[in-house]
């Protein structure tokens, strides 16, 4: 019974994240109507078999809107996880093989970051760096560096004692192949939890960025500024609200399903 609840995760997680993604990609090359285009006798117009998703208040087309902001999500959430993935399994991985000084030098300033919230941090580069979509990205991939190097190092001092790793420093396998070749693959499971739950934290970032104005800045559009900019419209044309919402709920909801999926495919036996 376990097996086939593991197989539903993981079939059902593929289908919607493979559903949703299609769309984002979508998006990139083509929306029923320009994403920007204002029209002033569209204002608010209700869903109709010509704007699927209705048409906001100055007029342009949701749908197209909700493709592109999309779009700009999975950018961002894609490169804060390959910064803060990256660096974190290097450091991560690092710290916990070698310990001693090394570690202790690391973890006391990644303890450091780790006591502040990673959207506040985010926050306090972005207040320096200026806001847009290619300083979130880097703001949030160095807010969530902490978050990956504590799930690695863990790991990583836990099979440091394996037999395995014991007998290639015996016969002197070289250590980076040692972290990379027989480790880093032994830790797949845990370590595919932490980068879907990277992702999403980085979806609910980005869009709660946006939503606050600090985020992807027009005209670029925005899951979380169309968010923002529904509220004053909820009665008239809650459309505008509801679209975007429920766009991105249902992809969280697909990553964090597969996610789940592939880990138990993968970590049954951990």
């Amino acid at each position: 019974m376990r097996k086939k609840n593991n197989s539903i995760n993981f079939i059902f997680g593929s289908i919607l994240t493979s559903f949703m993604l299609g769309l984002i990609l979508l998006g990139f090359f083509w929306t029923p109507f320009d994403s920007e285009a204002m029209q002033a006798d569209l204002m608010l117009k209700a869903p109709s078999l010509l704007h699927l998703f209705g048409t906001d208040q100055f007029g342009r087309d949701v749908l197209s809107r909700v493709l592109v902001g999309g779009g700009n999500t999975l950018i961002v959430a894609s490169g804060t996880v390959l910064i803060g993935g990256t660096v974190g399994i290097l450091l991560g991985g690092m710290t916990g093989y070698f310990g001693g000084w090394l570690d202790e030098g690391f973890m006391r300033v990644n303890d450091a970051l780790a006591a502040f919230p990673s959207v506040l941090i985010a926050l306090l580069i972005i207040s320096v760096s200026g806001s847009g979509r290619l300083e979130m990205i880097l703001a949030l991939g160095i807010a969530f560096i902490p978050s990956f190097v504590r799930v690695v190092r863990g790991e990583f001092m836990r099979l440091r004692e394996a037999d395995y790793v014991v007998s290639a420093k015996l016969i002197k396998v070289p250590t980076l192949r040692i972290l990379f070749v027989h480790m880093l693959p032994n830790i797949r499971p845990v370590l595919l939890s932490a980068l879907t739950i990277g992702f999403n934290n980085a979806i609910l970032a980005e869009a709660g960025m946006s939503y606050l104005g600090i985020g992807v800045q027009p005209p670029d559009a925005s899951l979380g500024k169309m968010l923002s900019e529904a509220q004053t419209f909820l009665a008239s044309g809650p459309w505008c609200a509801i679209f975007p919402g429920v766009f991105l709920v249902l992809l969280i909801l697909g990553v964090s399903i597969l996610g789940e999926g592939i880990m138990d495919q993968f970590g049954g036996g951990r």
